[in-house]
């Protein structure tokens, strides 16, 4: 978890705010000592990220602290934390995990709240529906996820929210993660017939011979497959793709989520030539950022003229510095 805290009030006109964190460095590699580490800028709040002690400690730290706007949540915090804030919105829920907490107060008796939600989810639609051809090309069609963890669970949401996808296939190597996505999700949502029902899809055969989906949100890390499991993934996840061959007939879109250390993927590379639109993941975390800054300051960040604009330069200069593989937004 990063705990930002504001020590400034508020002006009018935000500035930008400086990269995040995750393309510098991984946030998993925080422990769990109170070590500061680094400032930054969110809007105009100085902010300050510190390496967090267990919940408890950091909840009564927090709470205890006049100065507090916000703070971000990060792996192995985002599903143990929830239950000790005093509400989740319905991105948290659905999404089954909390990556931002903000305060509002209670409607009824005015007291501070700890709220959870995950901004996530803001940051798969917009990088899809921003970037896309023809984002109205989803609707009613499959979407595609590609892994078993939290972006996975956060883009089924989206994809039956926003996207109005019409099924949604399920690719991961570790059937066990599989079946807990199912499971979940079940009793989350006890009416299989309510929304997009989750198909896993396990034979490349198989996927060849299904309705192509029109988007895709692929969430595994970027290695070359080696077991049997892997190597079959991979089958299945060519057999989605295409190959040249079919490349000018594709109109679909794909949002590869693997940014660090590159985030030209093997999988990426693999959608280019089988003529998919490849979304980078550092869309996604621009604007699930922007979220972030909107509901610690108050302030329609967004809004503000050429702010977006300048956030994607410092993202993509942050990329270019760390490695020599670029591909344009």
């Amino acid at each position: 978890m990063a705990s930002p805290t504001s020590t400034a009030t508020p002006s009018s006109t935000p500035s930008p705010p400086s990269p995040p964190d995750r393309l510098q460095r991984s946030r998993t590699e925080l422990d769990s000592n109170s070590t500061v580490q680094r400032n930054r800028h969110i809007g105009d709040l100085p902010t300050t990220i510190h390496k967090v002690p267990p919940i408890e400690k950091y909840l009564a730290s927090i709470k205890s602290n006049p100065k507090f706007v916000g703070s971000s949540v990060t792996m192995p915090h985002k599903v143990a934390i929830m239950p000790h804030l005093d509400d989740l919105t319905e991105h948290a829920r659905q999404a089954g995990a909390c990556n931002t907490i903000f305060l509002r107060n209670d409607p009824a008796t005015g007291q501070r709240q700890y709220v959870g939600t995950n901004t996530d989810c803001d940051g798969i639609r917009e990088a899809l529906t921003q970037n896309a051809p023809d984002a109205s090309r989803f609707r009613g069609r499959p979407a595609l996820i590609i892994g078993g963890g939290g972006t996975a669970r956060t883009a089924i949401y989206v994809m039956r929210r926003w996207l109005g996808s019409s099924a949604i296939y399920v690719v991961n190597r570790d059937a066990d993660e599989v079946a807990a996505i199912l499971a979940e999700d079940r009793a989350r949502n006890p009416d299989p017939t309510a929304q997009a029902p989750l198909i896993p899809v396990t034979d490349a055969a198989e996927a060849a011979r299904l309705e192509a989906p029109a988007a895709i949100v692929s969430g595994i890390p970027n290695y070359p497959p080696k077991t049997a499991e892997e190597l079959n993934t991979r089958a299945v996840i060519q057999a989605f793709l295409g190959t040249a061959v079919n490349a000018e007939k594709q109109q679909g879109v794909i949002l590869e989520m693997c940014y660090h250390p590159n985030p030209w993927t093997e999988i990426a590379q693999l959608a280019s030539i089988g003529g998919w639109k490849v979304i980078l993941g550092s869309e996604a975390l621009i604007w699930q950022g922007l979220e972030q800054a909107r509901l610690w300051t108050g302030k329609d960040v967004i809004g503000t003229p050429g702010l977006v604009q300048q956030v994607k330069d410092l993202i993509n200069k942050s990329i270019a510095e760390r490695s020599t593989n670029k591909s344009s937004l």
